[in-house]
């Protein structure tokens, strides 16, 4: 099988330090350097033949440091980066439009294939929906970009306005949504997933789900039901891989995220299981328009 890590991340190292605000209390262990040099065995470990980076601090420095570094790794890609959603929509030096180019234009920015901002972090649980943002996103869109919805239940119901909104923009909500496994089944996250995968221009990552699951205690059971009703509400053609490295090793290694995957996929069709591991991720971020991509068997 050939696998396509739709979802890791990168500091430190050749991306240059910056602030981020979010390691700290128990996400402060991984509060050092996290290289593709580490990354590379554990790809190696797990049959991944490719992957997409994706931005974990609000600045363009970052995107263009990970964009440099995925143009000499030919492991990766694909880059998710970050852009400032609420920068004004008109042409001038500092709108979103201007600023796209700037980092296509760079190196490696033939390997922008979408973009994030952290909705979690906003103090509005409606920041989606406020008119800079949105026109902002349909730009992103416009410019053959997808935008990844870093959501949990509370910024549901502005997601799913969203992206009834923009049927043309292609979204992807990473981990699920996070749901509250550690402290069990929510209801109004299941209902919110639903929504949201009810638009056919919505893909859905199993990913990150060790980390919001108990990190000293998780079994894959604990995993399986998570697993089944994101697959169940997107179906096998909208849903893909990720690994959260390296904040998976909060609670698992890469290789245990990988097989614990692979073991609550495992009643999928051999089609459908190649579909989440590998093709969606093509499909969802156009993956292989600026470099060939190995074809599975």
């Amino acid at each position: 099988m050939t696998i396509i890590d739709a979802h890791h991340h990168l500091w430190g190292g050749e991306v240059a330090d910056g602030d981020y605000p979010w390691m700290t209390g128990p996400f402060e262990s991984l509060d050092r350097p996290r290289t593709v040099r580490d990354l590379l065995p554990h790809l190696a470990a797990s049959d991944v033949a490719g992957t997409v980076v994706v931005q974990a601090r609000a600045d363009l420095s970052e995107t263009r440091d990970l964009l440099a570094v995925a143009a000499r790794t030919p492991e990766i890609r694909g880059v998710v980066g970050w852009a400032d959603f609420t920068a004004p929509t008109i042409d001038g030096e500092l709108s979103f439009s201007r600023r796209i180019s700037t980092l296509r234009s760079g190196a490696g920015g033939e390997l922008l294939v979408g973009l994030r901002h952290d909705a979690t972090s906003e103090p509005d649980p409606r920041w989606l929906t406020l008119p800079a943002v949105s026109a902002n996103i349909r730009r992103a869109g416009e410019l053959g970009l997808t935008f990844d919805l870093e959501i949990t239940t509370r910024e549901m119901a502005a997601a799913a306005e969203l992206v009834e909104r923009l049927p043309a923009v292609r979204f992807v909500v990473d981990h699920a949504a996070k749901p509250p496994i550690a402290t069990g089944w929510s209801d109004a996250w299941a209902a919110g997933l639903d929504r949201i995968a009810a638009f056919p221009n919505v893909w859905c990552k199993i990913s990150g789900l060790v980390t919001e699951a108990d990190w000293s205690d998780w079994t894959v059971e604990q995993l399986v039901p998570y697993v089944n009703h994101a697959v169940s509400a997107f179906g096998a053609d909208r849903a893909l891989f990720g690994t959260d490295w390296p904040v998976c090793e909060l609670a698992a290694s890469y290789e245990q995220v990988t097989a614990a995957a692979l073991e609550c996929l495992a009643p999928l069709s051999p089609a459908d299981l190649d579909a989440v591991m590998y093709r969606n991720a093509i499909a969802c971020y156009g993956l292989g328009a600026g470099q060939p991509v190995e074809q599975s068997n």
